[in-house]
């Protein structure tokens, strides 16, 4: 990935310093905006076409770079992007001020057939090389999220909350936040929740943030979910969030008895290894989740703890619990009351608990099985002690033979 994906949009076109041109360069120089500009566009608009003029144009619009798949209106309907959501200072706000974006979007539809709820795609792209695409989704709930994928980069310890009470969470590269229940109503209980969320480059394995990148990716997908809530009729606008971010996540220089932070987590011989057998461990006391990630390959980490303490994303691994590997049971069940639900595998431990505050995931993670023994050491213990801190303890798990 290079520089400008992973650090944002940092290409100059409006330099205005004197520099020696030759023929071609100072009529390139000249040239008018590229047709897809914001500007251009709204000159466009207010011309008045003749039909002939207006079909080439829109063969144009079709056949071209540029494409606006909008059931309600055509492209930059009322010159705002991504469903309405943006207008033009938005859009330049996430490209570090650059105006010349192309805007690309499927209209938001609603699938009748699977019932899998409203659905949307938008994606904006800078002639420099930056693209950050945003989608209205709701969470699958099968397989922890579509097979982890979603869980993997949005759920990662460099994700931050957005505080307030919001279901959401930012990076420089990543931001989702969840449609607020009071909007929308509660989904069943087997669903996932409704949210928005953006990408803008890889998940990295760094513990140097760009907090003004993830600050401008909070701001955009609050305005995004602002939009959808407005269209859905309810009126509280959700605030800038960026001012309660927490501070970013730093690599953990771990002790042998304290794995991810956790005193009195550990594995017998295991030393303190170098910087990428660190870990980075979320950071923010009203997370949704706490992910202990290390060694994250392309957005994929070799081996990942995480507590899922919000019921609404719990969920996601609701249906995985009952369709796993070897049953595991918690002291103290009985056939008629458990404590929870989980199984055991070579590359994943899984226990999903019915706390007070509702249904709490704890998570042992590896990308293959060749830690199936550190699986098996660290799953009991991890859910003990993150049970204790959370206030669903105690509850110690029976592991299978």
């Amino acid at each position: 990935m290079s520089d400008v994906d992973k650090k944002g949009d940092t290409g100059d076109t409006g330099d205005t310093r004197e520099k020696p041109l030759g023929v071609l360069a100072a009529a390139i120089a000249a040239a008018p905006p590229p047709w897809w500009h914001w500007r251009r566009l709204r000159r466009l608009a207010r011309q008045r076409w003749t039909p002939v003029v207006a079909a080439a144009v829109a063969g144009v619009l079709l056949g071209g770079t540029v494409v606006a798949w909008q059931a309600e209106a055509g492209p930059f309907h009322e010159e705002r992007a991504c469903w309405g959501a943006l207008d033009e200072d938005d859009v330049a706000d996430v490209f570090h001020g650059k105006r010349d974006i192309e805007s690309s979007e499927v209209g938001v539809s609603f699938d009748r057939i699977s019932s899998e709820g409203p659905s949307g795609l938008c994606e904006l792209k800078s002639p420099r090389g930056m693209r950050v695409r945003a989608q209205l989704h709701r969470l699958d709930d099968r397989f922890g999220g579509a097979g982890d994928k979603w869980a993997d980069e949005y759920l990662s310890a460099r994700m931050a909350p957005l505080g307030g009470g919001l279901l959401g969470m930012a990076s420089d590269t990543r931001a989702w936040l969840a449609i607020p229940e009071g909007c929308i109503g509660r989904p069943s209980e087997d669903d996932g929740p409704l949210v928005i969320d953006m990408e803008a480059g890889w998940t990295t394995y760094d513990d140097a943030v760009d907090t003004d990148e993830r600050a401008r990716l909070a701001r955009a997908v609050v305005k995004l979910v602002n939009a959808y809530m407005a269209d859905q009729g309810c009126d509280s606008a959700i605030g800038d969030p960026t001012d309660r971010l927490a501070a970013p996540a730093r690599f953990l220089d771990e002790k042998r008895d304290a794995i991810c932070g956790i005193k009195g987590l550990g594995l017998p011989g295991k030393g303190v290894g170098g910087r990428y057998d660190r870990p980075l461990v979320t950071k923010g006391d009203d997370a949704p989740v706490r992910t202990c990630d290390r060694d994250v390959l392309f957005g994929h980490p070799s081996l990942r703890l995480m507590t899922v303490e919000d019921p609404r994303l719990a969920v996601l691994y609701k249906g995985l619990s009952f369709d796993g590997g070897k049953e595991v049971k918690a002291v103290g069940d009985t056939k008629d009351e458990v404590r929870g639900r989980g199984f055991l595998r070579e590359d994943m431990g899984l226990y999903q608990a019915s706390c007070q505050t509702g249904e709490v995931t704890f998570l042992v993670r590896a990308d293959d099985g060749r830690r199936a023994a550190d699986v098996r050491r660290l799953l009991p213990r991890y859910v003990a002690l993150e049970a204790e801190r959370i206030g669903c303890g105690p509850l110690r798990l029976v592991l299978p033979s």
